[in-house]
């Protein structure tokens, strides 16, 4: 009644978004990982949906700053503010117990760089900080059974990275994870559009373009977006309209080096465990997991079915927010496992 219940918080601190969980709530926060700041005294103007609004738009005076890139805090203090920022909006302001949190990360980060998410949340506020993998926590959050002796295969394309686990009684069997996510294929549409039309373009139309018309495999109708930028000859606004087979074209890159790490995955797979995968099939999570004809190419390339969580965007936030909850499954796996080890 007076604030005093401790509470468990799950967090996705994603390069692009932000999503929070909390128990009993469900996904209470889900905004870009974004923060505006004044230059010099590095005060904070906004965080999250508005501070995005700022980004490449801001005065000399304010600077929008993306504080995590490829998975990873590039600004410590930039992300300790964010988090306390979301923290400090989703709970009560007067509290003699501070929450646990538990924060998913990509595994192929350093111990230096998850000391600093551990950091960051401990300033946040947190009394406990756990830190879980992510394809572990996806794999919670789309209720796949993983403490079963079987194998089953996640794969979650962030904003940053993107990480393809064979998961087991609990632990990690197999993984493979690479810098490379939904930024990507931002970055490949924009050097794309670049280099063949000399129209310079921003993040924001990158992204759009990606949403509205982006593609993994032919489709039967060829869709067309009008876009605007800078052209790099003349240095004046330009139009200019783009169709869906020359975006296909410019994410080719990016999506064949995801199937490639799919595919070395499954050859590092225990034949058991693979014959598992290939009756279950993959399951993907993440917002790049969203992009159009990408699950299709992924069972056509691998010959492996592939399943799209139901909430691909919420997963990992979610798996980290039911952490807890396994927390006895974990150490009764990790039993068995030493055991079978000797």
């Amino acid at each position: 009644m007076f604030g005093i219940e401790s509470s468990d918080i799950g967090i996705d601190l994603g390069t692009c978004n932000t999503l929070i969980f909390i128990r009993g709530k469900g996904i209470v926060i889900n905004e870009p990982s974004v923060v505006a700041v004044e230059r010099g005294t590095r005060k904070v103007i906004a965080v999250g949906e508005d501070a995005k609004r700022m980004y490449l738009r801001t005065p000399g005076n304010i600077q929008a700053i993306r504080p995590l890139r490829d998975g990873v805090i590039a600004d410590l203090e930039s992300t300790e503010k964010m988090i306390r920022y979301f923290i400090t909006r989703i709970l009560p302001r007067y509290r003699f117990i501070k929450p646990r949190m538990v924060i998913g990360i990509p595994s192929c980060i350093t111990e230096v760089e998850k000391r600093a998410v551990e950091e960051s949340a401990f300033k946040a506020g947190a009394r406990d900080v756990r830190v879980i993998e992510e394809s572990l926590a996806a794999a919670i959050g789309a209720d796949i059974p993983i403490f079963e002796p079987a194998g089953h295969m996640v794969c979650d394309i962030g904003g940053g990275t993107t990480e393809i686990s064979v998961i087991s009684l609990g632990g990690m069997v197999v993984t493979n994870a690479i810098r490379l996510g939904g930024d990507e294929f931002d970055e490949s549409i924009i050097k794309h559009v670049r280099s063949v039309h000399n129209l310079i373009i921003g993040e924001q139309t990158s992204e759009r373009l990606k949403i509205e018309i982006g593609n993994a495999s032919p489709d039967k109708t060829i869709e067309k977006v009008e876009i605007k930028g800078t052209d790099a000859i003349t240095g004046l606004p330009r139009r200019l309209e783009i169709d869906s087979v020359e975006v296909r074209e410019a994410l080719k890159d990016p999506i064949t080096q995801i199937i490639d790490e799919i595919k070395a995955t499954l050859g590092k797979t225990p034949p058991e465990l693979a014959a598992d995968i290939v009756e279950r099939g993959i399951v993907m999570t993440g917002g790049g997991s969203l992009l159009k004809g990408l699950p299709k190419l992924i069972s056509k390339e691998t010959g492996v079915p592939v399943i799209l969580a139901e909430q691909p965007l919420d997963c990992v936030a979610l798996g980290a927010g039911k952490y807890f909850d396994y927390a006895k499954g974990f150490d009764s796996a990790r039993s068995i496992y030493d055991s079978l080890n000797g």
